[in-house]
């Protein structure tokens, strides 16, 4: 408990101001999995509980990361000649920014499971923080889509057949990411008010005598706390580094033979638990409290058994839960490393769980997803599935709401009675009228119960809804808390809802949300039908 609090405290200190479910970094707002966000759907399939589904073009494995009511990632053409930042609408699934950030003269091959777009971006108020690797980094500022400052020369070999996939951090005032290539190896932090140089720490391990294709990786840092201050800890080829937050001095290495790694190390109980190789991947559980070489004093046990090459692990509690490529789920002691259980499931992995709720949540490669209980007794809680495509990118979680992204689509997945694609008909409406009472016509600003209406809204058994005053616009309407929503493709929201005995039509100018102020509202009556 204590470590976990000293851990809470670093990370507040040195990310963005958050709201309770801003999603800003890859996993999570403490980049460990756990989500703060409650009520997350159990149980959902392309049917059912899909609040929207967004087409995004071309092809990336960024995972989406969230602030407020936008959602980022990243995207790039399958020859890797255009790089894209995409922005979603959280509320609606509509594209709000759709911006091409680079063009690539000579992108080298990359791996076929891979893409030009791989590392997640990280964002904040004001700000969203693209990397496209060896390709560029850039700044955006969110609302107005405009590039801030942009950084072409963080270069490096990520090998042919490889590609790109460190991604970005956030601490304090500095963006800060991992350039590990077959060339170079080190990590820099900008400021990330101008993208200029404030610290740069080659890796102090001696690469001369190890092959080219083993001085690569593809990891990304974590921030813990280390006396007063903080420190990062680094995995790279051939070891583990831990950094001054503010300056880059190097504080302590562990060693190890691995190289090319990718999942992102979890810190609690005083330890990191970090994963050292690719191709025969081991979990070490390392004290982060050294100096210097600290390979025969602080690592503290070693996994080897169906460790992951790709998913990160997550800690929950006293226990760590891992899935390797294979479908093999393991959980484990975290003081101890023992195993608790080793359990198949269904598909092959490389994204990252998440915790959330009492639940853990895995997403295998062909957008299936295992819920299942963090005990030391395997308990499979559901197992639900989307149309079959490939899965790469870990899933975000905000509100009460799952963010997954599959190869061409961004889902928004919520366990509530009123969704966009789909009805739970067994569960019980939220007041008297249910959501059926609002399918049909709706005569709008009507004088008088005989007068003729300005325009009517029909909303439909399917969720979609039509309003006779503009025809060109579509509109997908949902049940929430005993009133209509509808949310318009021109970019309006109407809201129908009870007052007294009577309904009135609320109306939202397009940029703001159901919580904003009111533009105006009118009378709202059903039509009969005849």
């Amino acid at each position: 408990m204590r470590n976990s609090l000293f851990l809470l405290i670093a990370v507040a200190a040195s990310s963005p101001l958050l709201a309770a479910d801003d999603w800003w970094q890859f996993r999570g707002p403490d980049g460990n999995g756990h989500a703060r966000a409650i009520d997350l759907p159990l149980q959902w399939n392309e049917k059912e509980h899909v609040v929207w589904k967004t087409a995004i073009h071309d092809r990336g494995w960024s995972s989406p990361v969230i602030w407020r009511d936008q959602v980022w990632m990243t995207t790039a053409t399958g020859d890797g000649r255009k790089l894209f930042a995409v922005c979603v609408d959280r509320d609606s699934g509509k594209i709000i920014h759709d911006i091409h950030v680079f063009d690539v003269e000579q992108p080298a091959q990359i791996a076929a499971d891979n893409s030009y777009a791989s590392p997640t971006p990280v964002v904040e108020e004001g700000r969203v923080y693209v990397h496209y690797g060896t390709y560029g980094t850039a700044c955006l500022d969110s609302a107005s889509g405009g590039v801030v400052w942009t950084r072409r020369d963080l270069k490096c070999d990520h090998e042919v057949g490889a590609g790109p996939g460190s991604s970005p951090f956030l601490v304090g005032n500095l963006f800060v990411v991992h350039v590990d290539g077959r060339d170079v190896q080190y990590v820099i932090a900008l400021d990330k008010s101008t993208g200029i140089t404030v610290w740069k720490s080659a890796r102090s391990v001696d690469y001369s005598q190890t092959p080219v294709n083993q001085r690569k990786a593809y990891c990304m840092p974590i921030v813990i706390p280390r006396g007063s201050g903080t420190q990062l800890v680094s995995p790279g080829a051939k070891a583990v580094f831990a950094y001054e937050s503010a300056t880059g001095e190097e504080l302590w290495r562990v060693r190890h033979r691995g190289w090319s790694i990718a999942p992102r190390p979890v810190f609690g109980l005083g330890l990191v638990f970090a994963i050292v190789d690719r191709d025969h991947p081991e979990l070490w559980a390392i004290r982060p409290d050294g100096s210097g070489d600290v390979t025969d004093s602080h690592v503290v046990w070693k996994a080897s058994r169906t460790v992951p090459p790709r998913s990160s692990p997550l800690l929950v509690g006293d226990l760590l839960f891992l899935v390797n490529r294979d479908g093999v789920a393991s959980c484990l002691e975290a003081e101890t490393g023992e195993i608790a259980w080793r359990e198949r499931i269904e598909g092959d992995y490389s994204a990252s769980p998440i915790y959330a709720d009492g639940r853990i949540y895995f997403f295998n490669e062909k957008a299936v997803s295992s819920v299942i209980k963090p005990s030391r007794q395997f308990e499979v809680l559901a197992v639900n599935r989307l149309a079959e495509e490939q899965l790469m990118a870990s899933p975000a979680a905000g509100g009460k709401s799952l963010f997954i992204r599959t190869e061409k689509h961004l889902y928004r997945i919520e366990d509530s009675t009123g969704n966009l694609h789909a009805m739970d008909d067994k569960r019980e409406p939220q007041d008297d009228d249910g959501w059926r009472f609002f399918v049909g016509q709706w005569s709008i600003g009507a004088s008088d119960p005989l007068g003729e209406p300005r325009f009517v809204i029909t909303l439909n058994e399917d969720f979609t809804a039509k309003k006779s005053h503009v025809p060109t616009a579509t509109g997908k309407w949902e049940y929430v808390s005993g009133e209509a929503r509808v949310t318009w493709s021109d970019g309006w929201r109407d809201t129908l809802r009870r007052e007294g005995k009577k309904y009135r039509k609320v109306a939202f100018r397009p940029g703001t949300t159901f919580d904003s102020p009111p533009d105006n509202t009118e009378s709202a009556e059903k039509k009969t039908v005849e």
